[in-house]
């Protein structure tokens, strides 16, 4: 069955007949926060994530999966994907009450959050790996592998105390240990195959050149525009000659509706060292060449437009003084 999966994951991983730039880890992982604004009221967020590709929604109040995606059921039946429904819906039940119980001894105070996070990652040649991990206020608290809960060393004796008691929970050890290790990933390569159409989709990226709002008298602020490129992983910078510059400044990849992404990065110089310097976009859509958009190139249009606007407006005005004259 470990041979079966290795030879599907060599197909099916996205990026996997690209360049070795782009031969990434697949994660697959739902999340739960919990929010505890008392001993009596708490609120669940939930979602799942193939990568940083959400495919279900979560209804904290029926315990029901939304199927954000064509292929999100995976190739499970009705019946598998109830009987996980129910089994995340019972454990987002669960541990807050397990958290309140023991609000004293692990000296929490309210409102706090607990964030956990559980699923599985697949690489080309590897083994599947299954995690679960649980943070309190954003740092990390436990983390579960091989049967057994580990305390996070910046979680201090709290994070021993939890662990302590989750060790306890021997049959529920176990039955998490099955899921992290067989129905996760079952479910995962089912997802990458069901959505392997949509996940090797390769979009293009369009890029140009503009300027920023000047920082100070004398330098530029020069901005490198890559948009509507897919998948994410994209690399830009801006270059002098073949060295990459230090000053590059990299904005957030943000989403568009299509679901493709927007990045722009940006370099404050001095206008007389502009000459030279170009922006580099590397993306997997691009078969191996790289786009390079040269500073030299984008100026001249500037200098085209008060070339010709200049003199136009110049020989307005001798025309209206010629006809005044007149």
């Amino acid at each position: 069955m470990l041979l079966l999966q290795l030879v599907l994951l060599t197909v099916l991983v996205p990026g996997g007949d690209t360049d070795d730039d782009f031969q990434e880890p697949v994660s697959f992982r739902t999340i739960l926060t919990t929010t505890l604004w008392n001993n009596s009221w708490t609120q669940n967020l939930g979602s799942v994530w193939l990568d940083e590709l959400q495919t279900h929604g979560w209804d904290s109040k029926t315990g029901a999966f939304s199927f954000l995606r064509p292929w999100s059921r995976s190739n499970f039946s009705n019946e598998e994907l109830m009987e996980q429904e129910k089994s995340f819906y019972t454990f987002s039940i669960r541990l807050p009450l397990i958290f309140q119980d023991h609000v004293s001894e692990w000296q929490l105070e309210y409102p706090f959050q607990v964030q956990v996070a559980v699923g599985c990652g697949l690489h080309v040649g590897e083994q599947s790996v299954g995690f679960m991990q649980i943070a309190y206020e954003g740092s990390d608290l436990v983390s579960f592998q091989n049967t057994s809960w580990w305390p996070s060393p910046k979680g201090g004796r709290r994070a021993q105390q939890v662990s302590k008691l989750f060790n306890q929970e021997h049959v529920d050890n176990l039955q998490l240990q099955a899921c992290v290790s067989d129905v996760c990933p079952h479910f995962l390569l089912g997802l990458l195959d069901a959505g392997k159409e949509d996940l090797q989709r390769q979009v293009r990226p369009e890029a140009w050149l503009s300027t920023g709002p000047s920082p100070s008298p004398g330098r530029l602020l020069l901005v490198c525009h890559v948009s509507g490129f897919y998948p994410k992983p994209v690399w830009v910078t801006w270059m002098r000659g073949e060295e990459e510059h230090q000053g590059t400044r990299r904005g957030d990849i943000l989403p568009h509706a299509d679901g493709t992404w927007y990045l722009q990065t940006s370099l404050d110089v001095e206008a007389r060292e502009a000459a030279g310097l170009s922006c580099r976009v590397r993306h997997s859509s691009l078969g191996g060449q790289d786009m390079v958009l040269y500073w030299e190139q984008h100026r001249p249009v500037g200098l085209v437009f008060l070339a010709v606007v200049v003199p136009l407006v110049l020989l307005a005005g001798l025309a209206f003084w010629l006809w005044k004259r007149w």
